[in-house]
């Protein structure tokens, strides 16, 4: 691993490509700590110390810490995720759209496009929403969070918090396109992981004060590590369907004769479930927050991380959106189609459309197995360490997120250093548990 990183230093165009996103990272963080004007930082902090196991807390740990401070980037990546699964499912819907899917670059930056406006605009909502419920909130002793209420608030909190998730975006796709990994994934990771040290100090204020046993969190962090193992495991797991190629004659030459597979891997959407299903759960229950009626704080309540109605949404749309995801980005039938153009096929499946029935069944097999691992991650660990009353939000959620975008990225690098005739970050240049 070590000599990895040294490799890595030693190729320009990665060295240059990781110290970019490290350096929009940084101007990421550094905005966090940049207030929104017009609000009671001390107020709006005692305020979250009472919310920490609720809703609140659950989008404060997303956000990076922004959100309890109430800073310019407080609404986060996630307008930018809710824009982007609206998207996704108006494709599938309007054939404008799905051709567009289907042309390459050109159509690509035209959905960006969209995404662009789409984040915007529900940022503009969100805000709104957020700026009129802020002004009947009051922090616990009776203090107003917001110092001067009225349409002047509401219209400069709107302002600055669109300017800011719409300057996130540009952050993220700066990261995309000159830096290592996936951008927008990597706001997120590095969000979640500057929370990491709070929790831990928070952790251990708990262990002196005897509010948390030693055993208690001993059981938390070899659970954590469980999970961490769990997790490295089933991403690196792959259906691998054998294909063989028919021998064939160009010229003088003989092609083909060999045997090869087809890698499928148990979880194809990667974090992107998790997030999505996060997302789609975020916006209605935060829009609940502010709302005055009785039943609609009841429905907010149930809501939250935690509870039975939470927790069956959100195994549905993970569920839900593995599928979706799967379908979006691998498409059987091409599959199918390429391999029979290269003289390929599964032995005992006939070439063409039984090929690629086949490819979806066993798709539908393990994309539903990678389904349910991603539910157990992302909720059982979450509801053991309620029992234990942990003092900050804990789940397989994060756990899944960081180490997913941690191993993708060290793989983009690893593409970088072997194509360079350099040893990646594991022995032979492989990722652990890769084959092949």
């Amino acid at each position: 691993m070590l000599s990895g990183f040294q490799n890595a230093s030693r190729v320009p165009e990665l060295r240059r490509r990781v110290l970019f996103a490290l350096g929009m990272l940084a101007v990421y963080r550094l905005g966090v700590h940049v207030p929104t004007p017009g609000i009671d930082r001390a107020a709006m902090a005692a305020f979250f110390d009472q919310q920490k196991n609720t809703l609140f807390g659950f989008l404060n740990l997303f956000s990076g810490g922004a959100l309890e401070q109430f800073s310019v980037f407080s609404l986060g990546i996630m307008p930018y995720i809710s824009a982007s699964i609206i998207l996704q499912l108006l494709t599938v819907v309007f054939p404008y759209l799905e051709r567009l899917s289907k042309e390459g670059e050109v159509g690509r930056r035209k959905i960006t496009q969209y995404t662009r406006y789409g984040t915007v605009l529900l940022s503009i909502v969100q805000g709104t929403m957020i700026a009129i419920g802020l002004e009947g909130t009051q922090g616990p002793g009776g203090t107003p969070l917001v110092l001067n209420p009225g349409v002047a608030f509401r219209f400069m909190t709107v302002v600055t918090l669109t300017s800011g998730t719409a300057f996130i975006m540009w952050l993220g796709e700066q990261i995309t396109e000159r830096g290592i990994g996936n951008g927008m994934s990597l706001i997120i990771f590095a969000g979640i992981v500057a929370r990491l040290p709070s929790a831990i100090w928070s952790t251990f204020e708990f262990m002196r004060n005897g509010e948390l046993g030693p055993l208690v969190a001993l059981v938390i962090l070899v659970l954590s590590v469980a999970i961490i193992a769990a997790i490295i495991f089933v991403e690196r797991g792959q259906r691998r369907i054998p294909v063989q190629y028919a021998k064939r004659v160009v010229g003088r030459r003989m092609y083909g004769g060999m045997t090869s597979h087809l890698p499928l891997k148990v979880n194809t959407a990667n974090v992107i479930p998790i997030i999505f299903a996060s997302s789609v759960l975020i916006f209605p229950a935060t829009m609940a927050q502010f709302a005055a009626h009785p039943w609609i704080q009841t429905i907010s309540g149930m809501l939250a991380p935690g509870q039975w109605l939470y927790e069956i949404a959100q195994m549905a749309l993970i569920i839900f959106f593995a599928f979706f995801y799967t379908a979006v980005v691998f498409n059987p039938s091409d599959v199918a189609e390429n391999m029979k153009k290269a003289g390929g096929y599964i032995p005992g499946i006939r070439p063409g459309q039984k090929t690629a029935e086949f490819i979806e069944k066993v798709l539908s097999r393990i994309t539903l197995s990678g389904a349910v691992y991603l539910c157990l991650i992302a909720l059982l660990p979450s509801l053991l360490v309620q029992q234990f009353n942990v003092p900050f939000y804990f789940g397989g959620t994060a756990l899944l997120i960081v180490v997913g975008v941690g191993l993708d990225t060290v793989a983009q690098m690893e593409t970088h250093l072997i194509s360079r005739n350099y040893e990646g970050f594991m022995k032979r240049g492989r990722l652990r548990g890769r084959k092949g």
